[in-house]
């Protein structure tokens, strides 16, 4: 499958998006730690909200109304309606920028990197995965397919050091066995969640595997648990209690 539009339609798919993605305290830390001192934070793609600071003074930036609409439901404060290659601000006009799990939904990533260094006094944090270490996870073996998608929507990290410019630091992030944000990761142990539709549905990677596709793939996985192949093969990952896989945390100062 080839992708020509990376961007996720969540106003037609991200309904219920915030209650399986939320804030997972342990990689939240580190993102505190990247901003530092920093004051007022702009926060690009910010969805519903998930790893904004509560103890700093936060913009949002979301172009999806069905983003900004949770917010709201939420009780976060609401968002910029806008893009991140085209950001209403002034030059400098915060001391750090975040985005997180966001930058392959970007049809430009130049343009919106360059735009959000623009606006960014200090640091600019990215979280992300790299492309080239998916395949440490198990649904490479289960879902090559779904990785095969993510693998063309993520941009190397090379590159994006490259675009960023500066002195980036690039850190391996850690994901804990109970991790209340859904993405695929957070179920390295959890194997079963991925046979429900609904938590699926909040990985934007199965949105653009076709519905009799995806059931393929799901009896594919149900047949290994039912069988015992997946306990044999990855049952020690039931109780380990964090997993490092393809999550990365760049900041860019």
């Amino acid at each position: 499958m080839k992708i020509t539009d990376p961007s996720f339609n969540y106003n037609k798919f991200g309904q219920s998006y915030s209650g399986h993605r939320q804030t997972e305290p342990e990689i939240a830390k580190y993102i505190d730690r990247a901003l530092g001192t920093a004051r007022t934070v702009l926060n690009v793609g910010a969805g519903s909200g998930s790893y904004e600071a509560a103890d700093r003074y936060v913009v949002a930036v979301e172009p999806s109304i069905a983003m900004r609409r949770q917010r709201l439901q939420l009780h976060r404060t609401p968002a910029v309606n806008a893009t991140a290659d085209d950001l209403p601000f002034d030059d400098g006009a915060f001391d750090a920028a975040t985005a997180f799990l966001t930058i392959h939904h970007w049809p430009d990533r130049t343009k919106g990197l360059h735009e959000v260094r623009r606006v960014t006094k200090g640091q600019i944090v990215i979280l992300t995965y790299d492309p080239d270490a998916l395949d440490t996870f198990w649904n490479a073996e289960y879902f090559p397919e779904v990785v095969e998608v993510e693998r063309q929507r993520y941009t190397r990290i090379d590159e994006l050091i490259s675009i960023l410019g500066g002195v980036c630091k690039v850190e391996e992030v850690p994901v804990p066995l109970h991790c209340v944000d859904g993405f695929q990761e957070a179920f390295y142990g959890r194997p079963e969640a991925f046979l429900h539709k609904e938590v699926r549905s909040a990985m934007s990677a199965w949105g653009f595997i076709r519905p009799e596709e995806q059931e393929v793939l799901v009896l594919r996985l149900a047949d290994a648990l039912a069988s015992g192949e997946w306990d044999r093969k990855y049952g020690y990952l039931r109780t380990q209690p964090y997993f490092t896989g393809a999550m990365r945390l760049i900041t860019a100062r």
